[in-house]
């Protein structure tokens, strides 16, 4: 057995390769908004029901509950830690490299399997992705190995049930890791590409209806049991979430339509540099292959290019395939691999360093000083700002109260962290009550037995003006830490 035959057995790759993104997987703490918002999600659902994503004891449906399943299963092993919150990604991540290495050795042999799998881990899109509490990473596994299943099985004019089976499987967990993308994507993938090369019955097969049973008894129940619980489930997730999300243009992150083809090969360097040379490079016997990973990056790139608001993570799922291309490229010459390989997992290491030693916007210091000195009862209060890594770091027992302006009408208009609460409350009104106070409401939170702690930004102390009492207690960054004592009102 060769070398190279060795490290390219199943066991072996795909072990180092969970090692490969374990290893750093809780250096970092909490980056805000994305990974303190939904790593303390699946906390809150862990101390509740584990059915219904809660955000600050409010109903959070803008996502599916899959990563937040993984997240709590994590955390009831090994506790609620940084490791914990980034599980979710981490198995996207592995699921996303497993797929493409066990396609690519039956597709195209043991050798390009292996460097397959290295560009992609090696790829700091990749390899940040996989260890980044949000869920792109998720969602472009499972969409992955989803793509990757529905062509196994159209090798066959008669596909084989069993892989029809898995690939309706992994598409309703691609449906309850995201949405309707995650069947709405493989059909825009594999769909037209089969069509052209004239495999409409290859098409009809896969439309096997016992595997679209499998898909409604996976990916149904959760749907239908929150809609049955919240009435406007329906209208929210599935209308406002999904389409007219998509059709809107008053959401954050507006980029012109050509941003993923400027961010796709930014976030994939060193790799990308070889792409002038992937046409070149390809054997005749791998071209017909090639191009569906062709099209299948331009289906995901067109896809995600159409609404006005992108972010670099929406291209995930054409990640495994542009990878796969570069690597093919790279196949023939070995030093300058190496030195890719080596550059490209020096840049994706630093990375992770760098942000574990300069993590912006992070409340963890605060959240070390709360914990020492706040009695269990005592009251946290976020200002006119939200900094859920804090209430997840301290693993707080009850929602914070956040104070705002409620009754702002611009609420409404703007993706922010205010709509995201405000739409919350529609579906619990006594509980954002209970949690959602206005501004002037501020002198009450002192009144009682316990004391009030203050979490702000710098800037923001005018608003606490009326608290009687109230003093700075520590400052780390652009976070503040302030605490009023108890009194009686």
């Amino acid at each position: 057995m060769s070398p190279m035959s060795s490290w390219a057995s199943p066991r072996r790759a795909l072990a180092l390769l969970a090692v490969w993104l374990l290893a750093t997987l809780g250096l970092r703490p909490l980056l805000l908004p994305d990974e303190g918002r939904y790593a303390n999600v699946a906390r809150e659902m862990l101390h509740g029901d584990g059915l219904t994503p809660l955000l600050n004891g409010l109903p959070f449906f803008h996502k599916p509950p899959l990563m937040y399943w993984l997240d709590m299963a994590a955390m009831s092993v090994v506790g609620i830690n940084h490791f914990s919150a980034r599980i979710g990604p981490f198995v996207g991540a592995w699921v996303m490299g497993a797929a493409l290495f066990l396609a690519v050795r039956r597709w195209h042999g043991e050798r390009p399997a292996l460097l397959a799998l290295l560009a992609l881990a090696t790829t700091p899109f990749f390899f940040v992705g996989g260890q980044y509490a949000n869920l792109d990473m998720m969602v472009g596994g499972m969409l992955t190995a989803t793509i990757l299943a529905f062509a196994r099985a159209a090798d066959d004019e008669r596909p084989q049930l069993r892989w029809v089976l898995a690939a309706w499987t992994l598409a309703a967990l691609s449906v309850l890791a995201k949405g309707l993308i995650g069947i709405v994507l493989p059909a825009l993938v594999l769909g037209p590409w089969l069509l052209a090369r004239g495999q409409w019955r290859v098409v009809l097969r896969l439309l096997n209806p016992i595997g679209i049973a499998l898909f409604a008894l996976i990916a149904l129940p959760w749907f239908a049991l929150m809609q049955h619980r919240y009435p406007g489930f329906f209208d929210y997730f599935v209308m406002e979430q999904h389409f007219r999300r998509f059709a809107q243009t008053n959401f954050n992150n507006v980029h012109p339509w050509w941003f993923y083809l400027v961010a796709l090969p930014a976030l994939t360097l060193p790799w990308s540099l070889w792409l002038p040379r992937v046409w070149r490079e390809l054997a005749p016997a791998d071209r017909a292959r090639a191009g569906f990973y062709f099209w299948w990056i331009a289906a995901i790139v067109g896809f995600f290019s159409l609404p006005s608001s992108k972010l670099v993570g929406y291209v995930l799922p054409a990640l495994a395939p542009w990878c796969l291309l570069l690597s093919m490229a790279a196949s023939r010459a070995d030093r300058w691999r190496l030195a890719t390989t080596v550059a490209g997992a020096l840049i994706s290491l630093a990375a992770v360093v760098a942000l574990t030693f300069r993590a912006p916007h992070s409340a963890a210091p605060i959240a070390r000083e709360l914990a020492s000195r706040m009695a269990p009862n005592d009251r946290v209060v976020f200002v006119d700002e939200v900094f859920f890594d804090l209430s997840y770091d301290v693993n707080l027992k009850r929602p914070v109260v956040i104070l705002s302006d409620w009754a702002s009408p611009d609420i409404p208009r703007r993706d922010n962290w205010r709509k995201e609460l405000w739409d919350a409350a529609r579906f619990d009104t006594v509980q954002s009550q209970a949690v959602l106070w206005q501004l002037d409401r501020a002198p009450e939170l002192s009144c009682g037995d316990t004391a009030a702690w203050f979490v702000l930004k710098p800037g923001n102390e005018r608003w606490l003006a009326g608290v009687p009492g109230i003093e700075a207690v520590v400052v780390h960054g652009d976070v503040k830490l302030m605490r009023a004592p108890a009194r009686r009102c």
